[in-house]
């Protein structure tokens, strides 16, 4: 007797998105079929069980085969096999490389090993999302990191042109190879309550204020290569704890109006503490380690602070704002280069310790 085969003939490969993406997210085609069924697809189609289990072993066998050239995704407009509609294209190229924020979170701060890869399972559990896909978007960030990591010019722009991916998901990743390029701590115990979309928005400032592409541009510069010239120069900065006083009253004026007496009585008794560990992260930020120690010291130094002395997150906004908006009043007419200085470093600063305030 012959075997019952299945033959499924077509010109354009069709793609469904509910099962692309049920594929995408890691579900077995079994777990595909049960998930269906669930939902009530057969029954409300009027379709037999088994065709539903045909159509989605089909479908899986398809992206299966198209998955050696998402690893590449500009070999998806030379290739020939799968005749594919742009928007189709686009949507396939995007759903693959999409990736979860509590999976990136995760990988921040972790080598993109082989060793780390097996143990995925903990992330899996963590994040509650499949194992299949959590080792999809860990070799797609390690295949990303590897293509880019030492080309000049904007990562994301990068990213963009060789993965064909849209604006917000390259920036995602270029925020992760940023990371992991400069090495950033972001996995002490002490750190693990910041979310992906908050190291995300430090990063992005990081990279665009305080590399070389801040002032340049251009292909011979790099999106992960510190500007080493402004970070020595911070340490200038340090002749402002001369000046504590006279920014201190003028902190006080403006914030005397808006913060209830309780918190300005705490802020005008505990000022110097909040104001040196500025000035101290600042002048050492070119030492490799420190810039490492970023977000930790900002946690420790002053978050932390701030949390003991129940610092609401607009009682921080206000803070950040006056401070640097004194200190920029009082060197408007003595010294232009440290107002630069002062303007640019505390653009990422404010950014940051408003992202990483959490209450």
């Amino acid at each position: 007797m012959l075997a019952d085969v299945d033959v499924f003939v077509t010109n354009y490969t069709i793609v469904d998105p509910e099962i692309y993406q049920l594929w995408i997210e890691g579900f077995s085609s079994t777990e595909a079929v049960c998930y269906l069924k669930q939902k009530g697809f057969g029954h409300l189609m009027g379709v037999h069980i088994d065709l539903i289990t045909s159509d989605v072993l089909d479908h899986y066998r398809t992206y299966s085969l198209i998955e050696r050239l998402l690893h590449a995704p500009t070999k998806m407009l030379e290739q020939s096999c799968f005749q594919l509609e742009l928007e189709a294209r686009e949507m396939i190229i995007e759903k693959y490389y999409s990736i979860d924020d509590a999976v990136a979170r995760e990988i921040l701060g972790k080598k993109l090993t082989s060793r780390y890869r097996k143990d995925l399972d903990e992330v899996s559990e963590k994040t509650g999302v499949k194992l299949k896909s959590c080792r999809r978007q860990f070799d797609n960030v390690k295949r990303i990191f590897k293509a880019v990591e030492e080309l000049p010019g904007n990562l994301t722009n990068n990213i963009k042109q060789i993965f064909s991916l849209p604006d917000e998901l390259a920036k995602k990743y270029a925020s992760i190879v940023f990371l992991a390029c400069l090495r950033f701590e972001t996995s002490k115990r002490k750190l693990q309550y910041l979310t992906f979309n908050d190291l995300f928005a430090c990063s992005q400032a990081v990279m665009i204020y305080w590399t070389y592409t801040y002032q340049h541009s251009g292909p011979e510069y790099y999106d992960t290569e510190m500007d080493k010239e402004f970070l020595l120069d911070l340490r200038e900065l340090r002749n402002l704890l001369d000046k504590e006083k006279e920014i201190k009253h003028l902190v006080c004026l403006r914030l005397k109006p808006v913060l209830l007496e309780r918190a300005f009585h705490e802020l005008d008794l505990n000022f110097r503490s909040y104001w040196r560990p500025l000035i101290s992260i600042a002048c050492n930020l070119h030492r490799t380690r420190e810039l490492r120690d970023l977000f930790v010291d900002l946690c420790e130094k002053l978050i932390e602070p701030w949390r003991q002395n129940n610092w609401s997150r607009d009682h921080v906004n206000k803070f950040l704002a006056a401070i640097t908006q004194s200190v920029l009043d009082l060197e408007i007419s003595r010294d232009q280069e440290t107002r630069c200085l002062w303007d640019r470093y505390m653009q990422v600063i404010s950014i940051c310790l408003e992202k990483m305030y959490h209450i």
